[in-house]
């Protein structure tokens, strides 16, 4: 199954407020050997998203819970294509802090992404281009 397909067929799950958790976030986590009922789902959660999905559908991934590690997963792709992997500083371009998703589009100012933890659940959102630190192609596993 393709990153879109598979990250589109989770469009909607949202963080639930107080002191439940959305069993599905939480189990992005588990998926990945995290404890999920430990850290909750108000817990930065763009990258086990992104995760989650790059290795349900068999393409390599970070295994962290950082955004910025995905800087080193795959190849930096020059053009970005549908389901390519961009990373976004947060705060400073300096800062350890970032956000990743999956390339939609793009328009003159903005690219969007289909990711995780986007106003707390999975959705597509557009993203200053000038946040972009770079653009990722995964490579597939096996």
């Amino acid at each position: 199954m393709e990153i879109i397909e598979k990250a589109l067929m989770q469009y909607g799950v949202r963080e639930i407020v107080g002191r439940k958790d959305h069993p599905q976030i939480l189990a992005y986590f588990n998926a990945l050997g995290y404890d999920g009922a430990k850290l909750h789902d108000e817990t930065a959660w763009c990258s086990v998203f992104v995760n989650w999905v790059a290795k349900e559908c068999g393409y390599s991934h970070s295994g962290q819970l950082t955004a910025r590690s995905w800087l080193t997963e795959g190849v930096t792709a020059k053009n970005p294509d549908l389901g390519d992997v961009v990373v976004l500083w947060r705060e400073s371009p300096n800062s350890w802090k970032g956000h990743v998703g999956f390339y939609i589009k793009e328009s003159k100012n903005h690219v969007y992404l289909l990711g995780g933890n986007q106003n707390n659940r999975v959705c597509i959102q557009p993203y200053p281009k000038n946040r972009i630190l770079d653009y990722r192609k995964l490579i597939k596993n096996g």
